[in-house]
């Protein structure tokens, strides 16, 4: 391994987690308005295990690079880059397979937002997918107020904790689902957890509430799974559909499935609402910018406090996808680079 030589995880093939192998290259070099990235750390999510075992229209085809948040130091700028500046901390969302598990990396410049000096990269990177998520389906897609009560799937994991905390921040009444073990950690954010394994949630919702919450944010998917979200709903409720993590156990025909029930529990006319949602993307470049510097500095000031489950090395990125698969853990799991 030399200077000139960047080494980054690819998906072979489709499958489990040993289909993750180490590729070495020639150093990335950045073209016009973009900078190279020396990563420092790298987010694992559910999605990237679903991109790396399922085949479905519009997921990237194997060889790729899987990872779509990064958090590292400029170390290089193409012509017509004025910033950030060589040797700042920066954190980028990247698309869908943009290849975040790597030493190096090029992106656009203005993807790059800067990290407050101090800021631990590893909790950093938990912000840029996890959290810019959550706040947008929260502010942008249910514009949560105040006092309103929302269910949270999933609640336990890097995007259900990120929900779970700007919940707090906005002064929801909050309840979760999560396996057993993990209830000690729903609880940790003020929220009541339900087990998803031994409790019916609509029946349990109904215990709890009396008529239903106000917003149900479903990251599960599935025909069956967003049918009893949105009947878990109170009138003038809204469904928040924004994953599949039910593809995990049900295959890739949760995803056709989850749009269909959503496309059909929005034609009821009953008061409650499945609102499509904007994705958290950086399409929109400066509403991605300042939402994403923001959150950065709630981290920096501990307004935030991302719970991070296990920092794995980048080329024992096979573990980390095995972490992911076993379920049995709370927060965001993160590749980190000596």
């Amino acid at each position: 391994m030399t200077a000139s030589t960047n080494r980054r995880v690819v998906v072979s093939e489709r499958g489990g987690p040993d289909v993750l192998q180490i590729f070495e290259e020639p150093m990335p070099v950045p073209g016009p308005g973009e900078i190279r990235v020396k990563t420092l750390a790298a987010g694992v999510s559910a999605f990237d295990v679903m991109l790396r075992s399922l085949s479905f229209p519009g997921f990237p085809k194997p060889p790729f690079t899987p990872g779509v948040d990064v958090v590292g130091v400029v170390d290089a700028r193409g012509h017509e880059v004025t910033a950030p500046d060589e040797g700042d901390t920066v954190a980028a969302l990247l698309d869908m397979g943009g290849g975040s598990y790597t030493e190096y990396l090029c992106i656009p410049a203005d993807r790059a937002v800067p990290v407050p000096a101090g800021v631990d990269p590893g909790l950093a990177v938990c912000v840029v997918a996890n959290y810019l998520t959550a706040h947008t389906m929260m502010h942008q897609g249910a514009k949560v107020k105040a006092g309103e009560s929302v269910l949270v799937h999933g609640a336990a994991g890097g995007t259900g904790t990120a929900l779970l905390e700007l919940g707090a921040l906005a002064g929801l009444e909050m309840y979760g689902t999560a396996s057993k073990h993990n209830h000690d950690a729903v609880l940790s954010y003020g929220a009541t957890p339900i087990d998803y394994r031994s409790e019916d949630f609509v029946e349990r919702i109904r215990e709890l509430t009396g008529n239903g919450v106000d917003v149900v944010f479903d990251q599960i998917g599935g025909t069956r799974q967003v049918w009893r979200s949105y009947r878990a709903l109170r009138k003038g409720g809204r469904l928040i559909w924004f994953g599949v993590a039910g593809t995990k156990h049900h295959g890739r025909w949760v995803i056709p499935g989850s749009l269909f029930m959503r496309t059909l529990v929005s034609l009821i006319p009953d008061g409650r609402k499945a609102p499509l949602t904007p994705a958290a993307s950086p399409d929109n470049i400066e509403r991605y910018q300042e939402t994403l510097a923001k959150l950065l500095n709630w981290l920096a000031d501990g307004s935030l406090k991302p719970h991070v489950h296990e920092r794995v090395p980048l080329l024992e990125a096979v573990r980390a996808h095995e972490v992911i698969e076993r379920g049995k853990y709370a927060g965001k799991v993160v590749l980190v680079v000596d």
